[in-house]
């Protein structure tokens, strides 16, 4: 059977700076994110099997992007924790949803970010095979496992 390259796509909206930065994006900014992510695999070849001709049903891939990415980061801010962001813990009415992190959180970052969220929940016989993360109409950041 031929490996095939299945592809969903979600949408969400996130804020972040971007600490030390000598541009515009160190001040807080929110982008309508793109999230492509495409697994390989072969088609399921058991007859007996509800899931039959499929890489993978695509609402399960949907669970899995939406459990550990979408619904944890849309609306949030992420920050890199070098930044004082002990000044936003007490202000839960605007910052509940909020992630620090031990990286810059640029597009780059967070699609190796996401890839390791992602490589560790997909059920075996799936593989990721890339991520693209839109940050803007025009610019992504995108991740390949074959460049791993």
């Amino acid at each position: 059977m031929s490996l095939v390259r299945v592809t969903k796509i979600f949408r969400f909206e996130m804020a972040h700076a971007l600490w030390g930065y000598d541009g515009l994006c160190k001040n807080i900014h929110g982008h309508s994110y793109v999230l492509k992510v495409t697994v390989s695999g072969t088609p399921i070849e058991d007859q007996g099997d509800k899931k039959l001709g499929m890489v993978i049903d695509f609402g399960d891939l949907k669970h899995v992007v939406n459990k550990y990415i979408v619904n944890v980061f849309d609306h949030s801010l992420i920050l890199n924790e070098k930044a004082p962001v002990d000044k936003f813990i007490d202000v839960k009415d605007m910052f509940d949803r909020k992630t620090w992190f031990d990286f810059q959180p640029t597009a780059e970052n967070l699609v190796i970010y996401f890839a390791d969220i992602l490589q560790a929940r997909l059920p075996l016989n799936i593989q990721l095979h890339s991520i693209r993360l839109y940050e803007t109409v025009n610019s992504y950041a995108e991740w390949f496992a074959e460049d791993q």
